[in-house]
């Protein structure tokens, strides 16, 4: 798989996200549904602790991502789900930093919601990865 960023502007690579990836020669395309902080028995964890529960989102992606034969390096696509878009961005460095310990920097949206499927869930990622 090859991949090149497109970034017609440059502020985006600031804040480690490009405007688009254009991939090639993949053979594999995992769709990934919303991962939440929720235990392996699908029980809600970390209410009211947005900084656990991004953590524990970003390891549950893995989670999926490694189920697939894949890691985070082949994250292309990524959409973020929150409740509070203000109390979320003083702990975006952490999810910025794992995707950077990958050498990625997806395609990124993030969208402040009124609620998540789960009460007391305050994040949520989703996102699309090649192989």
């Amino acid at each position: 798989m090859e991949r090149t960023a497109v970034n017609p502007v440059t502020w985006s690579e600031e804040l480690g996200f490009n405007q688009g990836e254009l991939v090639t020669g993949h053979t594999r395309t995992l769709y990934i549904s919303g991962q939440t902080a929720m235990s392996d028995d699908g029980k809600p964890q970390h209410d009211g602790d947005i900084a656990a529960q991004l953590t524990l989102s970003i390891d549950n992606l893995e989670a999926v991502l490694g189920k697939a034969d894949m890691s985070l390096a082949n994250l292309v696509r990524l959409t973020v789900y929150t409740t509070d878009v203000d109390l979320l961005f003083p702990h975006y460095g952490v999810l910025a930093a794992r995707l950077g310990a990958a050498g990625v920097a997806p395609t990124s949206t993030l969208l402040g919601v009124t609620r998540l499927a789960i009460p007391g869930q305050l994040v949520e990622l989703e996102g699309t990865a090649v192989a």
